[in-house]
Formats: structure tokens, sequence, C-alpha cells
């Protein structure tokens, strides 16, 4: 009986009506709100936020079609072995005499937009000591020189910086004024804030002071694409001969230009050109909620657990289904994000990200992901890397490791110490009191020797003398109320230690 069903479809067929009716209003308003916050502005600031919120109305348009997990599970399938190269067989086919060439085509870009809030530091994260008074930026320069150097070749860096760190990254960069290298900086977007009841933009005006200050935000660094075209930098590299991007996290101090991976990247013959690299590396316990490649469609896809619907969360943190995650190391082609940004294809799962503002309003913004554009591209492939290409600074716990003697450090690069007898670093959780960097570094007189330990706890009021000395598994606990003093030279080798221990100056 048609009518009957018809009845049964009209309710559903009337509801996507009501709901598309309603999508344009809400696009509709959104444009006219974006048009008045364009007016509180002039010259060339207007210039450019015309620019951003082209961008941002396209996120937004996606944001409102969006129905629910973006991906269907029995979809999902393990990549075919060819689609992730082992590190190895790359590295086996050595590099040829005229590494220089590939080297003068190449172009490291670092993501410079984050803070050091979570740290307890005020400025751009990059601009932390992490290693004998070298900070984040420090350390990639020194890398990026000595390359230049070692091999005769002009590998440029440029930093995609935020609104919250170019003023302060622009004043540090004239201290490298003489050094061998070439730094060009350009802006991510400035997206706006939307109250999460009315879905408008919670801005007043154009401005980030006062109680605008937490009206806008930098979209994630999916928003590489779009900014990076319209700064006119991409097409500036491109006319200087530029073929690929190095693109990694300013925090990860494994993330050093491979030349083994470039080198595959160069020899591919034109038509197989790969358009697009993701490192990726095995995970461990620690690493259940990173990024996978997975097989989608017969294309590589990343997901990430935003992605994943409720029911397969569990799964997808297994480590047996799902063996790699994304380091966020990428080598993309130049040409090809040209291509793609032209015909408007870059293709990205949106990122929901729910934040409370100082006063209490509930707000979301809306930003993508870098390594989700892998569809996107022509003959992407993963590559499996060793662990060491995978060391993120984004704790006091991480900082300890690469302070410690650990790990050694030559032009700018961290490499672990050949006296430690195993490959893996040893687990290290921190509590609460070393959360900012100035207390962790309060509570250290030196930072102890650390070539022969597994696993180290520290919770509550603890202080170290110099050269103190672990090994295995170390676990510190003091109550609240109490301290601990670890005395100079003392050696804790699996060792527990509860409660009050104070060493007094006699």
């Amino acid at each position: 009986d048609f009518s009957v069903c018809l009845s049964k479809r009209a309710p559903n067929s009337g509801m996507a009506q009501f709901q598309e009716v309603m999508r344009k209003q809400l696009e509709a308003s959104m444009h006219k709100e974006l048009e008045k916050l364009l007016s509180t502005t002039k010259g060339i600031e207007a210039e450019l936020a015309r620019k951003d919120f082209e961008g941002f109305k396209k996120i937004f348009h996606s944001f409102l079609q969006a129905k629910g997990p973006s991906v269907d599970w029995a979809k999902i399938y393990r990549p075919p072995e060819d689609l992730i190269q082992p590190y190895d067989k790359i590295k086996a086919r050595g590099l040829p005499e005229n590494v220089a060439e590939s080297l003068n085509k190449l172009v490291v870009v670092k993501l410079n937009g984050g803070l050091g809030t979570s740290m307890g530091c005020k400025g751009p994260k990059s601009l932390i000591s992490v290693r004998n008074e070298n900070t984040f930026l420090d350390l990639t320069v020194q890398q990026i020189e000595h390359l230049n150097k070692t091999y005769n070749v002009d590998v440029p860096l440029v930093l995609m910086n935020s609104f919250n760190t170019e003023e302060d990254t622009k004043k540090i960069l004239q201290k490298y004024a003489h050094h061998r290298l070439k730094i060009h900086t350009f802006n991510q977007s400035k997206y706006p804030r939307i109250n999460k009841e009315s879905l408008l933009p919670v801005a007043k005006d154009m401005s980030t002071l006062g109680e605008n200050a937490e009206a806008w935000y930098p979209p994630g660094h999916g928003d590489i694409y779009a900014s990076f075209r319209n700064s006119g930098l991409l097409d500036q590299l491109i006319t200087e001969g530029k073929e690929y991007i190095f693109v990694s996290n300013i925090d990860n101090l494994g993330a050093t230009v491979d030349l083994h991976i470039l080198n595959h990247l160069m020899s591919q013959p034109d038509g197989k050109r790969c358009e697009f690299v993701m490192e990726v590396t095995d995970k461990t316990r620690a690493d259940v909620k990173g990024g996978t490649l997975i097989e989608y469609d017969g294309k590589l896809r990343l997901l990430e657990i935003a992605q994943v619907p409720k029911a397969h969360v569990d799964e997808f943190k297994s480590v047996s289904k799902f063996k790699i995650f994304n380091t966020n190391n990428l080598w993309i082609s130049l040409p090809a994000v040209r291509r793609l940004q032209e015909q408007n294809s870059v293709d990205m799962e949106i990122i929901v990200n729910p934040k409370t503002l100082d006063g209490g309003l509930n707000v979301i913004q809306l930003e993508t992901a870098v390594g989700a554009a892998i569809k996107s591209f022509d003959n992407a492939l993963g590559i499996n890397v060793p662990r060491s290409r995978f060391l993120p600074v984004k704790t006091t716990s991480d900082l300890l490791l690469v302070m410690s003697n650990l790990y050694s450090l030559e032009a700018g690069s961290l490499t672990m110490s050949k006296k430690r007898e195993f490959p893996t670093t040893p687990h290290v959780k921190l509590g609460s009191s070393f959360t900012k960097v100035h207390d962790f570094l309060t509570r250290f007189e030196s930072i102890p020797d650390m070539l022969e330990l597994d696993h180290l706890t520290v919770s509550g009021d603890v202080t170290f003398g110099k050269q103190v000395s672990l090994k295995g598994t170390v676990i510190i606990i003091a109550n609240h109320g109490d301290r601990i003093d670890i005395p100079a030279g003392a050696m804790l080798e699996n060792k527990i230690v509860s409660g009050n221990l104070r060493i007094l100056d006699h």
C-alpha cells in the first residue's frame, strides 16, 4: 500500500526539508554576523580577515551538513602492506651522490601556533628552553643550518605561527639574522569561536584584546593548506624551485630531516610521484589515542579517535587491530597543495572542540588536522619509522627525559645515548608539583642519571639533590603535608620511597 509507505516516509522527508531550511537560515545569520565583524576593521587587516572568513564559511557549512561519526565502521580495513612501507626497506636503498640536489628542493615547515601554557609558561611554546639553554626553535635552526653547511645547500625554514605566537616569534627571529638559513613566517587563520546554543560568533569586533581575547582561535594545523597559499609563500617557494615540504610539530624533537625519506620521494618516476608521506610508528600503551592509518573507499585515510563511533572506541584503542599511529611528521608535495587549493578539493574531517570561556559561556571551535587531508593526495604512502622520530615534549615528564643523559645533543639533534642498553625510553610520570617548568627546575638541583631507568613515578612535594642516580623502577610518593628530599649522590634502584624524608643543613 503506497499511501501507508508515503505517510511513513512523509515525516522524514518533511523533517529533512525543515532541517535544510534551518541550515540555510543559520548560514545566512552567520554570514551576516561575519560581515558585521568585518565592518569593525579596515585596510590590510580587513583583507586578511576576509580571506580567513572565506575558509571559516566553508568549515561552518560542512559542520552544519555533518551527521554523526564520519566513518562507516564496516568499510574500515587495515591498509595493504605496500601502502605502509617499513623504514628499513627505504633506508636499505642507500643515498645517491646528488643528495644536495634533492635538499635544494626541500622546505622545512614547523607548526609554531601553540603557547606554553600547559607547561606553565607565557608566550610561544617554541621559546621554552629544552636542553643546555637551547629552545625548541634554537634546536630547529641548528639542525637546518648544519644541513645547509654540510651539503652546501639552501633549505629554508618556514614557521606557521598563530595570532597567539606571531609577535613574540618575530621578535626572537632577529637573533638568527647571521645564521646560514632563510626563515619565513606566515600566520594561521583567525576563526571566531561560536556560541554552543546560537551557533553565532561570540566576538563583538575583530580585536583579540580585552573581553574579546577569548573570542578567537587558530583552527588547528589542517589550516596550513589555505593559510600557506593565502600568504603568497606557497607560490613564492614553488617559483624558487622547491618541490616538497617536511611538516612537523615544533615540539617533536625527533622530527629531523631524513635523507632516506627525501630520496625515496625524489626517486619516484614522474607519473608515480608520491604526493604525501605520513610517518607512522608502532603504537605502545601510551599512544592509544593517536590517529591511525586505515584503508577506506580504496584510499589511505587518517582515522582519529573523535571520528570513531562510541561502540568501537575500545577496538580503536587496541594495539592489536591498529598497530601504528600518526607522528604528524609529513612530507607533502608543494605543486599538489597548490593544485588541490585551486580546485578547492582538500577534504578534511571537522573536529568539533567544545570549550568553556572564563565567564562560563559554552562555545565550540571548528578545527581540522593537517594529516586528515592524506586522502586528497595521489599515491599517498605511510612509512613506519623508528620510535626515535617521535619525541614530543608535551609535559615536564617529557622534558626530564630530553634534558637527561639518556640523550646526547649534536648539531641540534638529540640521539639516544649509546650507553643505554635498550632502545626504549623510560616511562616517567611526575605529579602536579612538577607541572610548571619553573617549579620543575627548582625541584632538581641537577638532572638525575637515568641511563638504567625503566619507570619513574613522583608524587607530592619531592626534591632531588645533585647527582642522583635512578635505576630500574623508582616510585617516590610524599603524602599530603609531608616532604621528601632525595639527598645528593643518592642511588635509587628498584625502590619505593614514601612518607617524610627531610634533609636539613646543619
